[in-house]
């Protein structure tokens, strides 16, 4: 597991821990290992010299699992490294590849973004590192590559904060800010979820990509929302919000109001993606509500604090603003 110690990457590694695999983590050291795993340290992004430790530990892997959303080039200098080791190669890429706008129901056949390259190394946009790295698996692994394109990934050890900021601003009660209907329709992946179809796409030796998500409308917003409220037994009163009140406010979708976003392209390319491959090929999508319960446990366990990404922004709707939409 490169990483294997935040997020997905930990849910991969305690997937594979609990089918009594043996795991090794790559990692940077910043984060415990996960109890049972063995742990080889180093940073990905000094180059060979970072791969150092995984180049010399003389190891071979049935499976190399990657996560990387970075520079391409640190995924293109593992899978080489590794494509003589390692049986197969699991990349966690996203549906940020597809050329934007997603048209509805776009499936893995869809148009790409260009200018991607596995070379890149230094600061490179979002959808082109996620391309970038898809080459880079590819380039090293061929047909023992799998794209496993996530979209929207909540879920116990959530870093990004989308479904922990909703849940903690929940919790406090009183009237909250509900954007646009309670029917608007979601489409997302629990990383748990995700973790468990890698696995068994890989033993199955499954390649080339995969929209990993579940079915639009999985979920709405409203039962999104009204599953914080029963998880936080808050007394919190959802108050929704029209979008072009909350656009003249200066409140903006996805960042300010976490998972959520109005109709439109952007809500078309994030929320209504073909999923019937991945669906086909054993991935199953838990409900909403276990999402969520499961997460505030894993919250209230932290003391009420996500960990949050360095490389992200910080989420959610901002007391001040809130409280002059509810007056209004």
């Amino acid at each position: 597991m490169l990483g294997g110690t935040e997020f997905v990457g930990r849910a991969v590694t305690d997937a594979a821990l609990e089918r009594g695999w043996d795991v090794t983590v790559f990692h940077r050291g910043r984060h415990a290992p996960p109890p049972g795993a063995s742990a080889l340290t180093g940073d990905r992004t000094a180059g060979e010299r970072g791969l150092a430790a995984l180049a010399e530990s003389g190891q071979d892997w049935d499976l190399a699992v990657d996560t990387w959303s970075g520079a391409p080039a640190a995924v293109r200098d593992a899978a080489r490294l590794l494509s003589g080791r390692a049986g197969h190669f699991s990349y966690v890429s996203s549906r940020s590849v597809y050329a934007y706008p997603a048209a509805p129901g776009l499936d893995e056949n869809g148009p790409l973004v260009t200018g991607a390259s596995p070379d890149d190394g230094g600061d490179v946009r979002y959808d082109r590192a996620k391309r970038g790295g898809e080459l880079a698996a590819l380039d090293a692994f061929g047909d023992r590559a799998l794209l496993a394109r996530a979209g929207l990934i909540i879920g116990p050890g959530e870093n990004i904060g989308r479904l922990p900021w909703w849940l903690s601003r929940i919790a406090r009660g009183g009237p909250v800010i509900a954007p646009g209907r309670p029917d608007a329709r979601l489409q997302y992946i629990d990383a748990r979820d995700l973790a468990e179809w890698i696995l068994d796409a890989a033993a199955a030796g499954l390649n080339g990509p995969y929209n990993t998500v579940s079915r639009p409308g999985h979920t709405t917003m409203g039962e999104l929302l009204a599953a914080c409220v029963r998880a936080t037994g808050s007394d919190a009163e959802l108050r929704w919000t029209d979008p072009e009140v909350l656009r003249a406010a200066g409140a903006e979708p996805w960042s300010d109001l976490p998972i959520w976003l109005p109709p439109g392209e952007l809500y078309d390319t994030m929320h209504r993606g073909d999923h019937t491959k991945a669906h086909a090929a054993g991935l199953r999508c838990r409900p909403v509500e276990e999402t969520v319960a499961d997460t505030w446990a894993w919250l209230r366990a932290l003391g009420g604090t996500a960990p949050q990404r360095p490389d992200r922004p910080a989420v959610g709707l901002d007391p001040e603003r809130e409280a002059k939409l509810l007056a209004l």
